[in-house]
């Protein structure tokens, strides 16, 4: 039976999508716009009433690892975008491997957005960093240190 269950992707709501979508395409993600969805069936799905929402889909370059970003237009979400710290409960980061992290921490860094905590090694396998992106998301960056430099890059 397990063999039968396969990775589709990871879904954020998120309020200003055009924003987080932006942040990740910034980064070198692709964005694919789903468009939007309405309807009863949606409605179903997502146990609320009168449902509009604006679906963009980011996934790594080799197309891997998809999110798919969702605005509710309708019904009206509850509650604000929270900038939470690591530990709270719930989703806490989404996790791609880059070839190297300064230079991705670098790119964010340009874009306006910076690192939750700091960049570290663990042992001589992970380069590691958490970068904080827009409404409180926690994009972490890993590189393969495993085989040396070359592997990396």
């Amino acid at each position: 039976m397990s063999a039968d269950i396969t990775y589709d992707h990871l879904g954020f709501v998120v309020d200003d999508i055009e924003a987080v979508a932006a942040f990740f395409t910034g980064l070198g993600f692709a964005r694919k716009d789903l468009g939007v969805s309405s309807g009863t069936w949606v409605d179903r799905i997502v146990g609320l009433e009168g449902t509009v929402e604006q679906i963009v889909l980011i996934s790594a370059p080799d197309g891997t690892g998809p999110i798919e970003l969702t605005k509710f237009d309708a019904p009206p979400s509850a509650g604000e975008p929270q900038q939470l710290p690591s530990n709270a409960f719930g989703l806490r980061h989404v996790a791609y491997r880059v070839a190297d992290v300064n230079a991705t921490v670098a790119l964010a860094r340009e874009l306006g957005y910076d690192l939750v905590g700091e960049i570290a090694d663990f042992r001589d396998l992970f380069r590691l960093a958490y970068v904080r992106g827009p409404e409180g998301l926690i994009l972490e960056l890993t590189e393969d240190l495993s085989a040396g430099p070359a592997a990396a890059r």
